[in-house]
């Protein structure tokens, strides 16, 4: 369920909506998202309703170099709690009370993390939006790459769906130098959530869903993005 405050976004297809379940630094760093994008891009986004109003749902999202979770942050109609490096949290203590207080939370890279497991499984069971990036690592070339099988164990492990979105051309939004008028189309497609089935503890299953999940971003993708998954089902308008 939604509030009914909406902001009209000018000269964009989509409005403003604070989700109801959302922190009030949330709400904040969401309106000041909105400020900043004035100035670094223009939004297009496409499939908002394919997002559920409520329950808990993973997010698969492709990985570029530009702000992929900011931006899905500022589209998505549910608060998004994302993992992040640990490494962050050690930075400052402030900085550590600010990423807690949106929901983010730690995982250690490049080691099996049965705790930050854990604790995604919990967020989906508490019925919030979970944002993953199924690829692990960012796309240098914006092609899409493998897929890890980290998305794929927390859905199936909670029992939630999962919705591919894409985003394209963010890693374009801070161009060296900076001119305010070159504001780049920055575009976002959620797709349709679909929900996993087989064991969590099963590595064939896991990897079947994995397969899936990457399959699913790659339709939303256009074909020369597609990477290893370029025989994804290509929608006639993305085939530009």
């Amino acid at each position: 369920m939604f509030v009914s405050n909406k902001l009209k976004v000018p000269g964009e297809d989509w409005e403003v909506k604070f989700a109801s379940d959302s922190s009030f630094v949330w709400k904040c760093l969401y309106l000041l998202g909105h400020f900043l994008k004035l100035f670094f891009c223009r939004l297009q986004v496409e499939g908002r309703e394919h997002v559920p109003a409520q329950g808990g749902f993973v997010y698969a999202c492709n990985h570029n170099l530009g702000p992929d979770y900011v931006v899905l942050g500022w589209t998505s109609p549910r608060q998004v709690y994302f993992m992040a490096k640990s490494e962050i949290f050690y930075v400052s203590p402030l900085l550590t009370r600010l990423l807690e207080s949106i929901g983010t939370f730690p995982i250690r890279r490049g080691a099996g993390d049965n705790g930050a497991l854990t604790s995604a499984v919990e967020i989906v069971h508490q019925g919030k939006a979970l944002g993953m990036f199924p690829e692990g690592t960012r796309s240098r070339d914006g092609r899409l790459q493998p897929g890890r099988s980290g998305v794929a164990r927390i859905a199936l492990t909670a029992d939630v769906p999962i919705l591919p979105v894409v985003v394209l051309n963010s890693e374009k939004m801070f161009p060296r130098p900076w001119l305010p008028w070159n504001r780049p189309l920055v575009t976002v497609r959620y797709g349709e959530p679909f929900m996993p089935s087989g064991d969590p503890a099963n590595p064939g299953d896991i990897q079947q869903t994995t397969d899936r999940t990457m399959r699913e971003i790659a339709g939303l993708l256009p074909p020369k993005r597609r990477g290893i998954y370029g025989e994804a089902p290509v929608p006639a308008e993305l085939s530009l």
